[in-house]
């Protein structure tokens, strides 16, 4: 007889841990996608992208839980989510990113695929670049488009990457330089002893600025050199 009891026993919770189960497979998976862009003018800017160092924020209202989702945002100013459908809110993380710090926000609508643009309003852009090598130095010139008024230039770098992937952070060579004004920059750096970089069988190259107070650059394109 007990053993009866307990059989039953057993087989009510497995049948109970089965629904569990159940329950958790019949879970919605999140299935809409939001893709983007952060842009000035329209054109997207060109930040870094290694180490998630510059994050957008997600918000829902209506809902009790109101911390943010954070949304990566890729060097050349790209971000995706996967994400359940509903109204939210993308929001530039407050003192993150080479731009004006007056949280810009995009109310997105998403069911499906949803594209948008985060218009920002950076300290500076950087055009025109020309980068060379030569197995003594790095050369650039280009030049620095002030956008706000009162910014002012805490930095200017010359980067090389073994990978397309370079910035301040992840880089085999960087050379700052202080005291740079807005205009045409011509910029040149000593690499001859650095043997990583003369070793390195592909070299990407970019330039960076960075205005005081801020906590990000803002880059050009990376260009492949060998």
């Amino acid at each position: 007889m007990k053993i009866k009891i307990i059989s039953n026993i057993l087989f009510v919770l497995a049948f109970l841990i089965s629904l569990t189960g159940c329950g958790k497979d019949n879970y919605d998976e999140p299935g809409s996608t939001l893709i983007g862009k952060i842009t000035y003018n329209g054109e997207s800017l060109h930040l870094r992208g290694t180490g998630e160092a510059i994050r957008l924020q997600l918000y829902q209202d209506g809902y009790a839980k109101r911390d943010p989702i954070s949304v990566y945002v890729g060097q050349d100013g790209d971000f995706s989510a996967v994400l359940f459908p509903g109204e939210y809110k993308l929001v530039t993380r407050d003192g993150n990113g080479p731009w004006v710090n007056t949280r810009d926000t995009v109310v997105v609508n998403l069911k499906g695929t949803a594209t948008v643009e985060l218009e920002v309003t950076p300290f500076f852009t950087v055009s025109g670049e020309n980068l060379t090598v030569s197995s003594t130095a790095m050369n650039a010139s280009f030049t620095i488009n002030q956008i706000v008024p009162t910014a002012k230039i805490q930095r200017a770098m010359l980067i090389l990457s073994k990978t397309q992937f370079a910035d301040d952070v992840n880089n085999l060579f960087r050379k700052d330089f202080s005291d740079i004004s807005v205009g045409t920059v011509s910029l040149s750096a000593d690499i001859s002893g650095n043997a990583d970089v003369a070793n390195a069988e592909a070299l990407y190259a970019r330039v960076g600025v960075q205005a005081v107070g801020a906590d990000q650059a803002i880059y050009s394109e990376v260009v492949r050199l060998r």
